[in-house]
């Protein structure tokens, strides 16, 4: 275990032999750490935060912070962090605000400097956020989601898997999965092909995808019709269920 003599770990935090700890690191007493995690300079890791194996936390991170809810009332709450996450600089992450709530990152997820995850938050597998990120509370990004810097998410807000989203965009609504969008207030242009691509969906999928999208965002259906043809004239597919069920559920609204 490398810990930098001016760093100060409560006695009580439970640290895999392998981490490394940075100069003027902190490191609370109910923190987990697994193997191969590297914390940086500067870094404040505190409440009941688990953090996983071979991450690397650079200078400056706040993570396990209290939540800035106003209806926190001092519960017990977490921060959950898997594997080979990348954590830069000076990004905030604050627990559930909720009794036995957590704010949850996936595995392989990339969060670049001053991103801010507020309570609550689920991050999932291999999401990107760009710097300057912000998430309010409640906010779900599913995987490979990909968002642009600078981009603030209203609460509630859910994001699909495979979506990316332009710099500077303002989101109020729930995004569909594996849609491409940019804007204040933030607008769909089209099918994430490209995502698609690298994903490795197959061709037929992505060709479904193509009469969806045309069917939810370019034909003056609305909603609901839209899903009804959807339903009956697209051929099925994984992707294409997946869709539909997400718009189903939405509880905020799509953005379009």
């Amino acid at each position: 275990m490398k810990i930098h003599p001016t760093a100060v770990v409560d006695k009580k935090a439970e640290l895999a032999d392998s981490i490394e700890v940075g100069p003027y690191a902190i490191i609370g007493p109910s923190v987990k750490i697994g193997e191969g995690t590297i914390v940086g300079a500067h870094a404040v890791i505190d409440g009941y935060t688990t953090i996983g194996k071979n991450n690397k936390i650079f200078t400056g991170a706040v993570i396990g912070s209290i939540t800035q809810d106003l209806k926190f009332k001092g519960e017990k709450s977490y921060v959950r962090i898997g594997d080979n996450n990348i954590i830069r600089e000076y990004v905030t992450v604050n627990m559930g605000t909720d009794k036995d709530s957590s704010t949850v990152i996936g595995n392989n997820v990339l969060l670049m400097a001053y991103c801010h995850v507020a309570h609550d938050c689920v991050i999932k597998d291999r999401a990107i956020i760009a710097n300057c990120g912000t998430f309010a509370g409640y906010v779900i990004v599913e995987e490979r989601a990909d968002i642009g810097g600078l981009t603030g998410v209203h609460q509630f807000v859910r994001i699909g898997k495979l979506s990316i989203i332009g710099g500077c965009s303002k989101v109020t609504q729930d995004v569909v999965p594996y849609s491409m969008s940019d804007g204040h207030p933030l607008k769909i242009y089209g099918l994430n092909t490209v995502g698609l691509e690298r994903a490795k969906v197959p061709q037929e999928s992505r060709n479904a995808l193509k009469k969806a999208f045309k069917l939810l965002f370019n034909s003056g259906l609305t909603v609901s019709h839209a899903l009804e043809e959807i339903r009956s004239e697209v051929p099925k597919c994984p992707e294409v269920d997946y869709l539909v069920e997400f718009v189903t559920a939405s509880e905020r609204g799509i953005a379009k």
